[in-house]
């Protein structure tokens, strides 16, 4: 439900904002893009990559490895990202390039960050685990890889993309605030966009509450297997 009115909210201040000319053509469509960009589609690519990587009907921990989450956190990534970069595009087309407020600085400095979390992925290493290509089920010597066995470069990888990550969804939605408020914004678009954004903060608490947040490792693997890596962790940092 709360997701739902986050993108009711969010697709609303888009639609209407364009359809009332609220402002000039072109800055109608780089704000239109960019809250749905970062107010909808990137905040729900990371809700579900932390509180959906085991889904509610699954018989976890002896069916893992969903698939869902996965899929569905690269798409929404890749299409916020993509269009948040065409909204910058645009913008800077209009401006000739000059970027002279708080928003527009805060608007960049997001935006270089978010293609670095695209592109961060590169660096996260091999998977490994017994389902991996050219793992051998019953041979556990065949398994390993950084994210199996959380290696120094897997551990750095999720430091980076997870603060990060979440990072950027906090200076992006004060970035709107800085927008809005620059725009002249009447107050019909503050309320949805407050709505929008109270609705994405009240579905990670109510994940969070329910505690559905599961261990990338655990849900890949499960339970057993995550134990087993940060107990060996744990020994080769104590030598």
């Amino acid at each position: 439900m709360l997701v739902a009115i986050n993108i009711v909210a969010t697709l609303s201040a888009a639609v209407i904002m364009w359809r009332a000319d609220v402002l000039p053509p072109i800055m109608a469509v780089h704000a239109a893009l960019m809250i749905v960009s970062w107010g909808c589609l990137l905040p729900l690519g990371g809700l579900v990559a932390r509180y959906f990587k085991v889904m509610p009907a699954q018989p976890f921990p002896d069916v893992v490895d969903h698939p869902f989450w996965w899929n569905c956190h690269r798409a929404l990534q890749y299409v916020g990202a993509t269009l948040a970069t065409v909204a910058v595009l645009v913008i800077l087309r209009d401006v000739g390039g000059h970027v002279g407020t708080v928003h527009g600085v805060c608007g960049l400095v997001v935006m270089v960050f978010a293609w670095l979390q695209v592109l961060s992925p590169l660096l996260r290493g091999t998977k490994g685990g017994p389902t991996d290509s050219g793992a051998e089920a019953a041979i556990a010597a065949t398994w390993r890889g950084d994210h199996y066995d959380m290696s120094l470069r897997r551990r750095v990888f999720e430091t980076w993309h997870k603060t990060i990550g979440w990072g950027l969804l906090v200076l992006a939605q004060i970035t709107i605030i800085l927008g809005a408020d620059l725009a002249g914004s009447p107050d019909w678009l503050c309320i949805l966009l407050a709505i929008s954004m109270m609705a994405i903060v009240l579905a990670i608490l109510d994940s969070h509450i329910r505690g559905r947040w599961v261990d990338t490792h655990a849900a890949l693997w499960g339970p057993a297997a995550w134990s087993g890596t940060r107990d060996d962790a744990r020994s080769m940092s104590d030598r």
